[in-house]
């Protein structure tokens, strides 16, 4: 590792990055509080898609704290867009034309938030011209904070990261998720499951694609995918891992950008691999 490699990342003035952590960090320590204590819960576009006053009050926090200091920027948020995939296209469809792109999930794995489980995380990122240049992601029930600006490395408690050095699938430890849509891409899920699980060391579920990804560029997971997931998912944790070393594709391998909505993402040596059974398992299902 070079000295450089060593240096710890620090973030000092009004920079895009030095927002996007403030933003992450207040709206993570505020829904820390609120654990437990949410008094409404509604149901989006299916059972397992849910939504709390948290999530809303916390994107109203990070939409205030980007625009008092960026007021010409869009901002793209889950909780301000209708629920299902036709709205959320469209959406980002007529957001993506702007300049200048902030991409925020306020609670990026509601359920386990309700459920009091804890691995939830909050996901921004900002885009120039439709590319990620910023993403941070925010774990506050560990006060782990993800950063990432495209050309500069990711870094985690302020080291640097890397993608895990795994070879091959059967060294690998993969995550994936459930996801809301059950007509499609749930099955397609639960049918690469049985397919990857003999191949691969293990599989873990845990509810925030965000999370699982900053995962990825850590080391901690060899590889992440799911079906029908949002740009807000996504955003950050595409850059957090590409600035890792790793890759992020969709899952026909095509590569990633802001529309992609069925994600393969990866430490790079076992994308290609993961990418076959994932696409036998989708065809024969």
């Amino acid at each position: 590792m070079s000295n450089e490699e060593n240096i710890p990342y620090v973030v000092t003035g009004k920079s895009y990055t030095a927002v996007a952590i403030n933003c992450a960090a207040k709206a993570g320590e505020w829904i820390k509080t609120r654990l437990g204590q949410f008094t409404s819960l509604n149901i989006k576009s299916s059972l397992s898609d849910l939504v709390t006053e948290v999530d809303k009050g916390a994107e109203i926090m990070i939409r205030k704290l980007i625009m008092t200091h960026f007021p010409h920027h869009a901002i793209l948020g889950e909780e301000s867009v209708d629920p299902g995939r036709d709205a959320s296209e469209q959406a980002l469809k007529e957001a993506q034309e702007e300049e200048y792109l902030w991409i925020v999930d306020p609670i990026d794995g509601t359920t386990n938030f309700v459920h009091g489980f804890p691995f939830f995380s909050v996901s921004i990122a900002l885009a120039h011209k439709g590319e990620v240049i910023v993403g941070v992601i925010y774990d506050p029930m560990r006060d782990e904070l993800f950063v990432a600006e495209k050309g500069k490395g990711a870094y985690v408690h302020g080291k640097r990261m890397q993608v895990a050095k795994d070879p091959t699938l059967s060294d690998s430890l993969i995550a994936t998720g459930f996801p809301t849509e059950r007509s499609s891409a749930l099955p397609n899920n639960l049918a690469s499951i049985v397919a990857l699980a003999p191949q691969v060391r293990n599989i873990r579920t845990a509810g925030s694609a965000a999370l699982s990804m900053a995962y990825v560029a850590d080391g901690r997971l060899t590889g992440f995918y799911e079906w029908n997931l949002n740009a807000w998912d996504m955003a950050a944790g595409s850059l957090l891992i590409t600035e890792s070393g790793g890759r992020v594709t969709d899952i026909e391998g095509n590569p990633y950008h802001l529309g992609v909505r069925d994600v393969a993402a990866s430490n790079g040596p076992i994308h290609e691999p993961l990418l076959a059974v994932l696409n036998v398992a989708a065809s024969q299902r």
